[in-house]
């Protein structure tokens, strides 16, 4: 008796969410290796599955020729023409087998071809499924931990959610619910790998995106997160219709939306700060509630100088440079931050110096005066011939001159640098 496979196909297609056509695959697949498995792969065999009938049939090709060389592959013409009379010399002739007949060994090969097909088909099926859910929040149930990592059932896969993504104040018990950011998907040799995160900066995007309808519609833009998981985050955010508040939105009636937002990642702060394409003004945003005196921006550099008042410096920096650490993060810029105090006494040090270039350089031309009157051009021109002063034959007398105390000038401060160079090495040595 032949069994009608097109109910057994509906059901397993139902259950395991594979494709109708992979499955029949798979059974043609089954069946083929069984029937070769039957006739020692001696025979050109062929399997299709007839949807009305609902089985698999296997069909046996053969060669008409004149003479039969392999009797397996070959059939003569006379006993062809009692099969199909109307076929010739060279035509390929396909007979029905009865696949009833396989041994128990064959129907074992053909159930582990199932098996694998299947098995091949879910992999791929979760694999397509998750693969496009990337930056999204997923819900799971956590089953286990394995050496720190934390296996998380998702309903039609398990996903891994490692030690480093994990933030260090969260614990989870067997059965709790878990909500997590898919940050990776990939394919391993054993099946699909989904990589969840607790820590990625995506999670506080995303949550947003989650309780802000305006976020959601796209009125309300996030631009960038900064986040140290479990202790503080900071959110830039935009909008594109000036009669939206950005912050309002994200903050919801008397903090709603953000405080389920802190709920869910377990009491971490929250800044949100609108942004503005004026870095100076962005970054004095980030740093708030400091309040800040001047900003100096290095757009080549990347970099921002900005004074503080002396009691807005500690503000400012944060508990352990948090509060600056995350602006640096958000704004993307190198920030220096300097109190009134400090900065005033570096510019007072740089005016100091100035001063004394511009005293040395009126030293050195009042010294070249001096010289170019003390001496003759001759003298002048013998003295730069010692010193190795290069074009010194095209020289004027006071061209002369100036070069032999910029001369004197750069030896003796190279003389100093040998001395302190090898005092250095004196004190090494002692």
């Amino acid at each position: 008796m032949v069994v009608n496979l097109n109910h057994i196909i509906d059901q397993v297609v139902k259950d395991k969410g594979i494709d109708r056509a992979v499955l029949v695959e798979a059974l043609e697949s089954a069946v083929l290796s069984a029937a070769n498995k039957k006739y020692r792969n001696t025979r050109d065999l062929e399997a299709h599955y007839n949807e009305e009938s609902g089985e698999v049939e296997v069909f046996e090709f053969v060669t008409v020729v004149d003479e039969v060389v392999d009797s397996y592959k070959e059939i003569d013409l006379q006993e062809a023409k009692e099969i199909d009379p109307e076929v010739e010399i060279g035509d390929s002739l396909g007979m029905k087998l009865d696949a009833s007949n396989f041994s128990r060994i064959a129907a074992q090969t053909a159930k582990q071809v199932i098996i694998q097909k299947v098995r091949e088909a879910e992999r791929e099926g979760v694999f397509n499924e998750f693969k496009d859910r990337v930056g999204e929040l997923v819900n799971g149930i956590v089953r286990r931990y394995e050496r720190g990592d934390l296996i998380v059932d998702l309903g039609r896969a398990e996903a891994l959610l490692p030690h480093r993504e994990q933030v260090p104040r969260e614990n989870y018990r067997q059965g709790d619910r878990v909500r997590a950011y898919v940050s990776e998907v990939k394919m391993a040799p054993k099946g699909p790998q989904i990589i969840l995160s607790r820590t990625h900066p995506g999670v506080v995007a995303a949550l947003f995106h989650f309780e802000v309808p305006e976020i959601a519609e796209g009125i309300v833009e996030i631009k960038s997160v900064a986040r140290e998981p479990g202790s503080r985050a900071k959110i830039a955010v935009v909008s594109h219709d000036p009669d939206v508040d950005p912050v309002g939105a994200c903050v919801g009636m008397r903090g709603s939306r953000v405080q389920n937002v802190v709920s869910e990642l377990r009491g971490e702060k929250i800044d949100i700060i609108p942004w503005t394409p004026d870095i100076a003004r962005f970054a004095c945003s980030a740093l708030s509630p400091a309040e800040v005196t001047r900003v100096y921006v290095d757009n080549d550099e990347q970099a921002m100088e900005i004074i503080v008042p002396d009691d807005q410096l500690s503000l400012a920096i944060g508990k352990k440079g948090q509060n600056v650490r995350l602006a640096a993060k958000l704004t993307g810029w190198k920030i220096d931050i300097k109190s009134e105090t400090r900065a005033a006494e570096a510019e007072l040090e740089e005016l100091r110096g100035e001063a004394a270039a511009e005293a040395a350089e009126e030293s050195a031309a009042g010294d070249a005066v001096e010289l170019a009157e003390r001496h003759t051009r001759d003298e002048l021109y013998e003295m730069a011939k010692e010193r190795n002063i290069a074009g010194r034959s095209s020289m004027t007398k006071e061209e002369l001159a100036q070069h032999l105390v910029v001369a004197e000038v750069e030896g003796a401060e190279g003389g100093e640098a040998v001395e302190e160079e090898a005092g250095s090495g004196e004190e090494g040595q002692e």
